[in-house]
Order: structure tokens, then sequence, then C-alpha cells
């Protein structure tokens, strides 16, 4: 499968990315994840290619498989989707951001993992991801834990805390996306607040970007308006 709308449908999300932020009267730029979640490393490539340095996978197998195949291409890996403890020693050196750490349980073992890797380095930049909408059905703390947990990551040595992710309910109610979207920033302001340097709001995907941007976004995981629909 060819991804030839690639470069296009790029330059339309960061034109819509400008409009929103000139309308709500926000500035600072917006980092987009292109998702290639259920496509072929060839989805890669074409973000490489079209000047999207920074890719993103939900699952730690499928990553691993791709960036194996691909032979080092110069992008910036994000882990989006749950991790598991037991995954958490394939993530040293592979991913530049973890937007998945949804308890103090998983920010342990990715330090561990940090601490087991002979050649060291710099810490590794992780998200904290909070359920703000209580879902049941997706992955995320409690918005009441989020400074307990952010306290925690922030004293392991091996990790760097550098804000928060959520996802917004499947709605298109734009005043619900938003509401979402508003309250993680308000939980990133009293962590900032509270002398954490936490800058990066990750969230907004295809069906609710406009909404995260307009609400202070500086990070979008976007897969279908770039890429298409995936595979069945």
């Amino acid at each position: 499968m060819g991804f030839t709308d690639f470069a296009c449908n790029l330059a339309r999300v960061r034109e819509r990315i400008e409009t929103v932020q000139a309308r709500e009267g926000l500035r600072g730029d917006v980092r987009i994840v292109a998702v290639t979640k259920g496509h072929a490393p060839a989805a890669v490539e074409a973000a490489h290619a079209a000047g999207a340095a920074d890719v993103g996978e939900n699952r730690i197998q499928e990553a691993l498989g791709k960036q194996e195949a691909l032979g080092g291409l110069p992008v910036k890996w994000h882990l989006i989707g749950h991790l598991q403890t037991n995954k958490a020693k394939h993530v040293p050196g592979r991913f530049a951001l973890v937007h998945s750490v949804d308890s103090i349980r998983v920010g342990e073992a990715l330090h561990r993992a940090m601490v087991n890797r002979a050649e060291g380095g710099d810490p590794l930049p992780v998200l904290i991801q909070v359920n703000v909408a209580s879902e049941q059905q997706k992955s995320g703390c409690d918005p009441a834990e989020s400074a307990q947990i952010a306290a925690a990551i922030s004293e392991l040595s091996r990790l760097r805390l550098r804000g928060l992710m959520t996802m917004a309910p499947l709605t298109d109610n734009v005043a619900d996306q938003r509401r979402v979207f508003a309250a993680l920033r308000r939980l990133r302001d009293g962590l900032a607040a509270g002398g954490l340097d936490v800058p990066e709001l990750s969230m907004g995907m295809s069906d609710d970007y406009e909404a995260a941007v307009a609400e202070g976004a500086t990070i979008l995981r976007l897969g279908t308006v770039l890429f298409g629909e995936r595979p069945i």
C-alpha cells in the first residue's frame, strides 16, 4: 500500500493547527507524531520522506519489528500505547518518548530497565497517561492520583518526566472534547506550579486534534488523518 497523499495530508493538518492557534490566540510549536500502528514499514518511510520526524506505535513488538526492518531510519520513535511492566526492558535505546506511564509500578520498571543499560545515556523522557474521562476501557491513572505519580516519577534518576497524556472519549461533541483536554491542561499547570518541569501535553488524535490544539496541546498523535484507514 502506498502513501502518496501523506505529504499533502500533513500540510493540511499543519494549516489547521495554525488556523486554530490564531483563532484561540495561542502560540508555540505543536509536534505531530505520525502513528503507524497497523501499517507496513513503508508508512514510516513515507513519514520520514515528508519531513515528519516523529512516529508512534502502540505496541512494543510491532515497533521493534519495524525498527529492525527499517535498518536505523533516522526518526524518533514514540511509544503511545499501554506498557506492560515485563516489556519495559525493550524500551531503552529504542524510544525517544514514552507517553503511557500510568502508574508508579510502570515507572519503576522503566527506571530499572534504564539502570540495567550497560551504556548508560541520558534519562528516558516519559509522560504520565491520565484517564481524564474515567473510561473503564482505557488505560491511564485516575486524575486524583496524577500528582502522587508525578512526584514519584520525578524522583527516578533514569527517567525524565516531561508532561501528561490523555485520550478524549469518542464523540463528535467539540465541547466535550475540549472539557477533557482543558482538564489535562489544568492538571499539568498544577504540577508546574508545584515546581515540576512538565511542558508537554500529548492530547489529540485524528478525530479531535483541533479541540486539543485549542486547549494547548504540544503533541498530537495522528494516524488516520495522515495515512488513511488502516488495512483490515
